[in-house]
């Protein structure tokens, strides 16, 4: 059996990671304590009535008390039941959570009488570190709205019986800011801007003329073979150091031409390669 731990500050979208994943076929259930997950993993592995291979479990800060600082115990007593588990954390920026709390008007859980909301945030983010520094995958969702959430969700651990390492190639725009989540960042901005074209500036790097329009400059092919070659070498050590997730980074300027471009380019050569590979062009509609 298959189970996966998601946690996460309040309001970066657990509850809708958790629905994601119900809708594709796993057993979910929510706000369950820490100190219960070895027991539970355990008897649902033994349930013959049922056939439990993925299961989903949400921690939150609602079972915090007593129970997080025995997180990694935790892991492992899974690991020597014979029982997979990855941990899947959630987060996005203070700005962000003190934004949706302000649009739903729900309470925090860490909230009283004497402690504001962002006092809450904070004290919530220093109670789910031990699940933090655990992570196998962490997903920011500063920038993600609910549909996209949903489909990154699913199309990251839609397809967890794959051995392979799933590796996200996600283009981006400087001026909104890098991807907290990158494992690797590559800057485009040194190369030719599309955007400087007047025929081109409404198009995107998938639009064959941009396409044709870059890969015309000597420079923008040699980036090209180098990261690829940079990654060709050394995506392999990080599997082979069990690393589940990867996610790389290519940024430009506003993150419409040049970076979804290359994204395109390297997704197509490691999804001919073999590899486990997932698109996402952040600033695209």
């Amino acid at each position: 059996m298959k189970l996966f731990i998601i946690s996460g500050t309040s309001g970066a979208g657990k509850s809708i990671a958790l629905h994601a994943l119900e809708d594709i076929g796993y057993y979910c259930i929510d706000n369950l304590p820490v100190s219960l997950l070895a027991s539970f993993a355990r008897e649902l592995a033994q349930d013959s009535n049922h056939a439990y291979d993925k299961a989903v479990v949400g921690v939150d800060a609602r079972n915090l008390v007593g129970s997080m600082d025995s997180f990694s115990t935790v892991l492992e007593e899974l690991n020597q039941n014979g029982i997979k588990s990855e941990v899947i954390f959630l987060d996005a920026d203070d700005a962000t959570l003190l934004k949706r709390f302000s649009e739903t008007r729900r309470r925090h859980p860490l909230t009283d009488s004497v402690r504001p909301l962002e006092d809450a945030i904070c004290e919530e983010r220093t109670y789910l570190k031990p699940i933090a520094d655990q992570a196998d995958l962490k997903i920011n969702t500063t920038r993600s709205n609910v549909h996209q959430l949903r489909n990154l969700v699913q199309d990251r651990l839609g397809n967890s019986d794959n051995s392979t390492m799933s590796i996200l190639f996600q283009s981006f725009g400087f001026k909104h800011g890098i991807p907290a989540e990158a494992d690797f960042v590559f800057d485009m901005r040194c190369l030719p801007n599309p955007h400087w074209e007047q025929e081109l500036r409404p198009l995107t790097g998938t639009d064959e003329a941009v396409v044709h329009f870059l890969e015309n400059h000597f420079e923008v092919n040699r980036m090209f073979e180098q990261i690829r070659d940079f990654l060709t070498d050394w995506l392999p050590h990080f599997e082979g150091d069990r690393r589940k997730y990867m996610t790389i980074a290519i940024g430009c300027t506003g993150g419409q031409h040049r970076s979804v471009y290359f994204v395109e380019r390297l997704a197509e050569h490691f999804r001919l390669a073999g590899s486990q590979v997932l698109i996402r062009h952040r600033e695209l509609p």
